[in-house]
């Protein structure tokens, strides 16, 4: 148990030991008072401080004043400061405004660098507000606010979208195959039907729609029908557009190479930040669908949305669909003066299947076309008899012959044609 003991406090002045005794004498006196009346009135009434005696001077913790003062230059209306060299520019430029201002003029010089700053200053001042980072990320941005088209410009370019698109446009050599530049400055996105799945009727299928990658592989069923385009357009103003798809894998038997051909043209389509997502339907020359022909290797079929040079200016094309067996790309954009640094561009693949043929039949209209590998003479039998040989690099399509003549083949020497058969059978 704890003790609590009481201790005496000492009711003498601690002195230290080695004080002297008159030091501790006069410490322990204390003189009484001569007269109380006197000691209660100055109590009550404290002494004024004498006017003429300086205040005491009070100690401050912190810095040192500075030993020296800083020396002020001596400007005055009499004697200016003198301009350095750097400012002559900015004087002169503003004599210069001066000037054609007194005369009716004003200098245009710098006006539409200001005008870009001051609209980055208005961007600025709102890009970091909850809400309008909450409505831009959520689909409810206002396209009429030039901080809403900031962001989403900014989330297309730098969150993968258009890396992605980019990436597969060169590797599948969309360019310079088609275009030797291409830009794309327009978010444009493609929805397809789903593919039907093998083990369910296609009578009784929910066809659903979805968002299409760039550079997939789609079946001919998918694409039976026109894709529904949607666009994100980052400028205010309207400007026209002229959409294209083409296919740049079609044989040419008769030049041995490839040509492009023609699956739609959809000229003078208005866009702006503000205009409806999806594109019109209507067109100048009708779609046609995708259909590879048999034994070749993927083709790629291209969207390019283009814009005018002059964003007021349509194009003027005769009225009918355009020829498309000999569409080039390169010559239409050169002459209808259409430009590769801004618009949208997107890309898909496909190979030949059984709807690819009820296409050439229902819709072209045409015998369809078979292609193969190069033929090979019999060595062991020792006669021209001709017989194709699957390769370890066939592509689907190309079915293994053997032992199969073939007298009138016309024989195609570049990379992705093979051979094509003149039965057509």
């Amino acid at each position: 148990m704890f003790t609590l003991a009481r201790h005496r406090v000492l009711r003498v002045p601690v002195a230290r030991f080695n004080s002297t005794l008159e030091t501790l004498s006069a410490v322990t006196s204390t003189p009484p008072p001569t007269n109380s009346t006197a000691s209660d009135a100055s109590a009550s009434h404290p002494a004024e401080p004498d006017p003429t005696l300086s205040p005491p001077k009070r100690r401050t913790q912190g810095r040192r004043n500075p030993k020296y003062t800083p020396i002020r230059p001596n400007i005055s209306l009499e004697r200016p400061r003198e301009w350095k060299p750097q400012s002559q520019p900015a004087v002169a430029y503003i004599r210069a405004d001066a000037a054609a201002s007194g005369k009716g003029e004003v200098a245009s010089e710098g006006v539409e660098e200001a005008k870009e700053r001051l609209d980055m200053l208005d961007i600025m001042a709102q890009v970091n507000l909850p809400e309008v980072r909450w409505k831009a990320a959520n689909g409810m941005a206002d396209m009429n606010q030039k901080v809403y088209r900031h962001l989403i410009e900014q989330r297309w370019r730098n969150e993968g979208a258009l890396d992605l698109l980019m990436e597969r446009l060169y590797q599948m050599h969309v360019i310079p195959d088609i275009l030797p530049v291409l830009e794309p400055s327009v978010d444009l996105r493609v929805v397809f039907p789903e593919a039907t799945p093998k083990d369910v009727l296609r009578t009784r299928s929910k066809r659903r729609t979805s968002p299409v990658e760039a550079g997939v592989f789609l079946v001919n069923e998918q694409t039976r029908q026109p894709p529904k385009l949607y666009t994100t357009v980052f400028h205010p103003e309207p400007r026209l557009y002229t959409l294209l798809m083409v296919d740049p894998d079609v044989p040419d038997e008769g030049n041995q190479t490839l040509k492009t051909y023609l699956h739609w043209l959809q000229p003078n389509i208005t866009l702006s930040a503000t205009s409806a997502g999806l594109l019109p339907p209507s067109a100048h020359t009708p779609y046609i669908p995708p259909h590879p022909a048999r034994g070749t290797p993927y083709h790629r079929y291209v969207l390019l949305l283009l814009p005018h040079a002059d964003p007021a200016a349509k194009l003027s094309l005769p009225p009918g669909p355009l020829e498309r067996d000999t569409f080039d790309v390169r010559d239409f954009v050169k002459e209808h003066a259409l430009r590769t640094d801004g618009g949208g561009a997107f890309m898909w693949r496909a190979v030949w299947d059984e709807e690819s043929s009820r296409i050439w039949r229902d819709v072209i209209e045409k015998p369809e076309p078979r292609f193969g590998y190069p033929p090979k003479p019999d060595r062991v039998a020792g006669s021209p008899v001709m017989y194709y040989e699957q390769k370890k690099t066939s592509v689907p399509g190309a079915g293994t012959r053997a032992n199969m003549p073939h007298p009138n083949v016309i024989c195609a020497n570049v990379p992705r044609v093979f051979c094509a058969l003149s039965d057509h059978g």
